[in-house]
C-alpha cells in the first residue's frame, strides 16, 4: 500500500539518447552530464546504466562526484563548476576527478597544492555568457601558466553558449560569434576544445569538437525552440504518473479548488489526483494544462495544491478512481507542459521531489 505518485525512469531510453548524442560527434568524445541528480532522474542509477557506454561523466561539484565514486562508478568525473576551496584538490587528485578552473586565485591554490597525481584541467573561457571564466585575451597566458605547473597533466579549453537553443537570437550574442572567439584563442595553443552542449550538438555542427557535453538531451527532452529531426529521435526518460483518488460531479456555477479559479459552465466530472506542488508539479500551471488519463488527453481544472490537483474526467469514458494519470513522459511532452507553466523541462525534471519514488525500468 502506498501513495500512487511515481516517476518511471526508462533507463534504456537514456542509453538510446546517449548513443544518439555520441553519433553526432563521431570524431570526438561525449561526456554524460549527470549533475543535479541526473536532472532529477537519479545520478547513480543513470551512471550505472551508462557505464558500459560512457568514458567520462560530468557533474556540477565534488559532492555529486563523490556520490558516483561511492556507488562504484570508476570513470573520470569532470567538475563543471570546479573546486570551491583548496582542500578539495587532494580529493580531486586521489579520486581521478577532472576540474574546471575559472578565476586566477584557483591557479594559485593549485600551484600550492601537494597532490598524489597531476590533474586534467578544463579552463573556462568567457566568450559571452558572462557567468564564469577568463576573458579571451587572458587565456593564452593562463593556459601557458597552467601547462607549466607540475600539478597539471592536461588543459582543455571550455566555453558555454548563451543562445544555442534559439532559432533567432534576435540581436543577442550568437553561436558563431562565441565559437569564433574560442577558435581564435585556441589557435596555436594545440589544446582540446569543448563547446557543444545538447543544443549546440543538435543544431550547430561546427561547434562539435574533441569534447562535447550532452545533458538535457540524454533525458529525452529537446532544448531547442524549433523543430529538429534530431529532436524527433529523442526518447523521454521520465514518465511522471499518479492515479485518481476521488471523483465528483461539479454543477454549473460551482467552483473547484483554492481561489475558485475554475467555475464549471456545465456538469463536469472532476477527478482528484494524488499529485501536487510538494511532489514537484508546478503550481503555476495554467488552467487547461494537458494531462493524460488512461492514455487519453484531458486538462487540469483549478489550481494545483500541495498534495493534490483536480482534472476534468468528463471526456474520458470509464474514468474514475484508480485511473492512471500521466503528467509528462512517453505520451505527453514535458516541453508542452513546461510551456503551460512558463518554465522549461529542466525545471520540471529537477523539481520532482524525493517523496515521489523513482521506478527504474528498461
Amino acid at each position: 500500500m502506498s501513495r500512487p505518485a511515481v516517476a518511471r525512469i526508462h533507463l534504456d531510453n537514456i542509453v538510446h539518447n546517449y548513443q544518439l548524442a555520441r553519433s553526432l560527434c563521431p570524431h570526438g568524445n561525449a561526456l554524460a552530464v549527470v549533475k543535479a541528480d541526473a536532472y532529477g532522474h537519479g545520478a547513480v542509477a543513470v551512471a550505472r546504466a551508462l557505464s558500459e557506454h560512457v568514458d567520462t561523466f560530468a557533474v556540477a561539484c565534488i559532492e555529486e562526484a563523490l556520490e558516483l565514486r561511492e556507488a562504484g562508478i570508476q570513470q573520470p568525473v569532470l567538475l563543471l563548476e570546479g573546486f570551491f576551496t583548496a582542500d578539495e584538490l587532494p580529493v580531486i587528485a586521489d579520486q581521478n576527478f577532472w576540474t574546471a578552473i575559472q578565476r586566477p586565485d584557483q591557479i594559485d591554490q593549485l600551484a600550492a597544492a601537494d597532490l598524489s597525481q597531476p590533474l586534467n584541467i578544463w579552463l573556462k573561457v568567457d566568450t559571452g555568457m558572462h557567468r564564469l571564466g577568463f576573458a579571451p585575451e587572458q587565456v593564452v597566458e593562463v593556459a601557458k601558466r597552467l601547462q607549466a605547473l607540475p600539478q597539471v597533466r592536461s588543459v582543455t579549453l571550455m566555453t558555454h553558449f548563451a543562445n544555442a537553443d534559439l532559432a533567432e537570437p534576435a540581436g543577442r550574442i550568437d553561436v558563431p560569434t562565441q565559437s569564433q572567439r574560442l577558435f581564435q584563442v585556441a589557435e596555436g595553443l594545440g589544446l582540446n576544445i569543448s563547446m557543444a552542449n545538447s543544443a549546440a550538438l543538435m543544431a550547430h555542427p561546427r561547434t562539435v569538437q574533441q569534447w562535447n557535453r550532452p545533458g538535457i538531451m540524454l533525458y529525452g527532452s529537446s532544448p531547442l525552440d524549433f523543430q529538429s529531426d534530431i529532436a524527433d529521435q529523442l526518447r523521454p526518460a521520465m514518465t511522471l504518473e499518479s492515479k485518481v483518488i476521488a471523483t465528483r460531479i461539479v454543477e454549473p456555477g460551482e467552483s473547484v479548488g483554492y481561489g475558485s479559479r475554475f467555475v464549471a459552465d456545465k456538469p463536469t466530472l472532476v477527478g482528484t489526483v494524488a499529485m501536487g506542488y510538494a511532489d514537484g508539479y508546478p503550481r503555476q500551471a495554467v488552467e487547461g494544462t494537458p494531462v493524460l488519463v488512461n492514455g487519453q488527453r484531458t486538462r487540469i481544472v483549478g489550481r494545483v495544491s500541495m498534495d493534490m490537483m483536480t482534472i476534468d474526467l468528463t471526456p474520458i469514458e470509464g474514468a474514475g478512481v484508480g485511473s492512471v494519470v500521466e503528467f509528462w513522459g512517453e505520451q505527453l511532452s514535458a516541453n508542452e507542459v513546461a510551456a503551460c507553466a512558463d518554465t522549461i523541462s529542466y525545471h520540471l525534471f529537477t523539481g520532482v521531489t524525493r517523496r515521489v519514488p523513482r521506478d527504474y525500468c528498461n
